[in-house]
C-alpha cells in the first residue's frame, strides 16, 4: 500500500508485488480561487482519508489479498500535507504489523513511468508542479543533468493561469487555449547549459495579459517558448549520455505539444521516446509501486526515522535496485 500526500492530491494505492495489478484511490484538492494553501490542502487530505482508505481496503478484500508493506511520500512537498500522509502510514504500519517505507515523490513518478512504458535505462525528463529536471540512474543515484533554477514548469503554467483567473492545477486549460491560435509573441528564453529559468516568462506573460494580448496567444507563446527550452536542454543531455531511451514523466508529461517536441529529438538521436497515458499526475499508485520495489530491494524505516522531508532532493536518494 502506498499513500500520496505531497500537495493537492491525497490517496491510497495498491499493487501486487510484481506490479501486474495496480489500483489508485485518490482525490484532488481544487481550491475555489488562487493557489494551494498548505493548511487547507492538509485539511482536505484529513477529511477524505477515511473514505479513500475504506475503498482501498474493500478492493483488498475483493482480491483476497493482504498488506505486506506500507509506504508514503516522505518528500518533497508541502509540510502539512506530507505530515498527514506520514501519520496515517505510521498508524497503518503498526496496525498491520508490516514494514514502513518513506519514499521520494519524484522517484515514484520515474519508476511508475519505467514500469508502464517498459523503459530499462532511460534519460528521464521529470516535469510537474514540484519538479523540472533531467535525470538518469547511475551508480544507484538519479544523477541530475539539468534542472530549473527557479520555478518548475508546472508552477509556471499554474501561476500564470491563476493570474488569468483559473484555479490550480490548470495545465489542461492552458493547453486547450493554446490550440486556439498559431500566433506567438516574444517571451524570455533563458537556458544556461542544461539548466533553465522560467521566472522571466511568468513576469512577461503577466505584463502582456495586462496590456490586452489575448489569453490564447499568451498560452501558446508560453508553451512554445518554455517547451522549446525544455527540449533544448533535454537534447543536450541526450547527446551527452547517449541514452537510447527518452522517458517523460510527471503531470506536465500529459501535454501533447511537449511530447511531440521530445519525440522529434529522440528520433534525431536514434532513441526511443517513451511516455505513459495514466498515472502521470500525482497519484498513490506510483507510491505503492515504489514501495513494492523497496520491499524487495531496500530496507524499511522505523517510526522514529519517518520524519517528512519537504526539500528532499532526488539526487540524495539511494536507489538499491
Amino acid at each position: 500500500m502506498g499513500i500520496e500526500g505531497t500537495a493537492h492530491t491525497f490517496g491510497f494505492g495498491l499493487v501486487d508485488i510484481q506490479g501486474d495489478n495496480i489500483f489508485d484511490f485518490s482525490h484532488q484538492f481544487v481550491p475555489p480561487t488562487g493557489g494551494i494553501h498548505p493548511r487547507e490542502a492538509a485539511e482536505h487530505h484529513s477529511n477524505v482519508a477515511p473514505e479513500l482508505l475504506e475503498k482501498a481496503l474493500k478492493k483488498l478484500r475483493e482480491l483476497n489479498g493482504h498488506i505486506v508493506a506500507v509506504g508514503f511520500s516522505m518528500g518533497p512537498g508541502l509540510g502539512p500535507c506530507l505530515r498527514v500522509a506520514a501519520t496515517i502510514a505510521r498508524a497503518l504500519s503498526l496496525r498491520f504489523n508490516v514494514p514502513l517505507y518513506g519514499v521520494h515523490h519524484g522517484v515514484a513518478h520515474i519508476e511508475i513511468g519505467k514500469k508502464l512504458s517498459g523503459a530499462r535505462d532511460p534519460l528521464v525528463l521529470l516535469v510537474s508542479g514540484g519538479h523540472t529536471m533531467i535525470v538518469a540512474l547511475e551508480n544507484h543515484y538519479y544523477r541530475v543533468f539539468g534542472e530549473t533554477l527557479d520555478i518548475s514548469i508546472g508552477n509556471l503554467i499554474d501561476m500564470f493561469m491563476r493570474y488569468a483567473g483559473y484555479p490550480s492545477p490548470a495545465g489542461h486549460i492552458c493547453e486547450r487555449l493554446a490550440r486556439e491560435t498559431d500566433e506567438i509573441v516574444d517571451l524570455p528564453y533563458v537556458v544556461k547549459g542544461t539548466d533553465l529559468s522560467f521566472s522571466g516568462i511568468l513576469t512577461k506573460a503577466k505584463i502582456l495579459l495586462r496590456e490586452g494580448v489575448p489569453l490564447p496567444v499568451i498560452c501558446n507563446s508560453l508553451q512554445e517558448v518554455a517547451f522549446s527550452m525544455l527540449t533544448e536542454v533535454t537534447e543536450r543531455a541526450l547527446a551527452h549520455t547517449r541514452k537510447k531511451e527518452l522517458l517523460i514523466v510527471g503531470g506536465v508529461a500529459q501535454n501533447k505539444r511537449l511530447r511531440s517536441m521530445l519525440e522529434y529529438i529522440a528520433q534525431e538521436h536514434d532513441a526511443r521516446f517513451l511516455s505513459i497515458n495514466r498515472f502521470n499526475g500525482d497519484n498513490a499508485a506510483m507510491i505503492a509501486w515504489l514501495t513494492s520495489l523497496y520491499y524487495r530491494y531496500g530496507k524499511p524505516i522505523s517510526v522514529e526515522e519517518s520524519l517528512v522531508r519537504p526539500l528532499w532532493r532526488i539526487d540524495n536518494v539511494y536507489v538499491p535496485w
